[in-house]
């Protein structure tokens, strides 16, 4: 371990979920740096994992702004929603206008909802300059293959009566033609990259509509109506011409808006973790740091599986850094887990016990991981 004097130390936390935002932990942390060693230069750096909070990561760490745009949620009501522009580049979390808990549970479901706003979002940013798109993919309350959201985007679908078919999972069924020729034309320009940590198909056991349906309102019945009508539009896509992308790998996400970025955009499919430590540039952040500090609100058995500390460790690893996990909270049975995934130590924040709802109080998150950084440099300080 590096001992820490005139160094360089990046900040590269997730959010705490309910608590602190990335940027906010960041700053938290290197309070505590500064307290134990003022002369050491810090460098907060927002980090994601392309779920909530990607956006405002990396809109933090580039400069961009954050934009507001009217549009259609999953039940077909208007609301608004954000997303981030940097240069030309939008980047999109596509529950902000297709999420589940834009749903109210009792009105959960994937037969009626509608992927609709998401293809909205992608149209403003178009209209605003945008050509590349970072897209993170997860929480939808949609199972429309992506329908609604191509629609948006000039994508026409056709019944057996040359008929457009309506929003929804229960219309993919319907769908027998693909009429590109509203599409609109500044779509050949435009690059996506869409964050996606599942690896299901779009169809079959491991496919969209068993595995996430149930939790998006289907009911047995549904999931298989639903997963015959994916597998029919799949096969409507691949004889006007497509490939057949049913089996590609996270092509089921999102109730198959996997596919429909692969199948219609060209869009690349990367873990989200990796597509915002591109998109912000991370390896320059790194250069001449001699300590990194990365966590999330739970450091746990699932945080090397693909999560943004494991993202972080593997990049600061790659130069020779060391990294530290400082937690909102410290699974203890993984410990020794995420010391063999390459972590230096781990740590949690929690001072003492105190309730679920005080922990995440955010003059109480932050507190406690000014305090836990500050301690441990400290102790780096000794062996000075």
């Amino acid at each position: 371990m590096k001992t820490v004097g005139q160094n360089k130390i990046v900040l590269a936390f997730d959010s705490f979920k309910g608590s602190l935002t990335s940027m906010e932990v960041g700053e938290a942390a290197a309070r505590g740096v500064k307290k134990a060693s003022p002369d050491t230069q810090t460098v907060v750096v927002p980090v994601a994992d392309g779920g909530e909070g990607t956006v405002e990561a990396v809109v933090g760490a580039t400069g961009g702004e954050i934009v507001t745009a009217r549009v259609t949620d999953p039940l077909g009501n208007r609301i608004d929603a954000a997303y981030g522009i940097s240069g030309d580049t939008a980047v999109i979390e596509m529950a902000a206008a297709s999420g589940l808990p834009l749903v109210p549970e009792d009105k959960r479901n994937p037969w009626l909802t509608t992927s609709y706003g998401t293809g909205e979002l992608i149209r403003d940013a178009i209209d605003r300059g945008c050509r590349k798109f970072l897209i993170g993919i997860g929480g939808s309350a949609t199972n429309d293959a992506g329908t609604g959201m191509l629609r948006a985007l000039g994508f026409r679908f056709l019944d057996r009566d040359g008929k457009e078919t309506g929003e929804g999972g229960g219309e993919v069924a319907k769908i027998v033609e693909v009429d590109r020729s509203h599409v609109m034309p500044q779509l050949a320009e435009c690059h996506f990259t869409v964050a996606c940590d599942v690896t299901n198909p779009l169809t079959g056991s491991q496919g969209s509509s068993h595995i996430f349906g149930p939790q998006k309102g289907a009911d047995p019945d549904m999931v298989e109506a639903l997963d015959a009508a994916l597998r029919s539009f799949a096969e409507v896509v691949t004889k006007s011409g497509g490939r057949d992308l049913s089996d590609y790998p996270g092509s089921g996400a999102a109730g198959g808006l996997g596919f429909a970025f692969i199948a219609f955009l060209g869009a690349t499919l990367q873990p989200g973790v990796e597509m915002v430590l591109n998109a912000i540039g991370f390896d320059r952040y790194l250069e001449g740091a001699t300590l990194v500090f990365t966590g999330e609100g739970r450091l746990d058995s699932q945080t090397p599986m693909g999560k943004t500390p494991a993202g972080v460790l593997r990049h600061a690893r790659n130069q020779g850094i060391d990294v530290i996990g400082v937690g909102g909270s410290l699974q203890v049975q993984a410990v020794q887990t995420l010391e063999e995934t390459g972590f230096a130590a781990v740590f949690p924040i929690l001072p003492a016990p105190m309730t679920l709802d005080e922990a995440l109080r955010p003059d109480v998150a932050a507190a406690n991981v000014e305090r836990t950084v500050e301690q441990i440099i400290r102790t780096l300080n000794i062996k000075r």
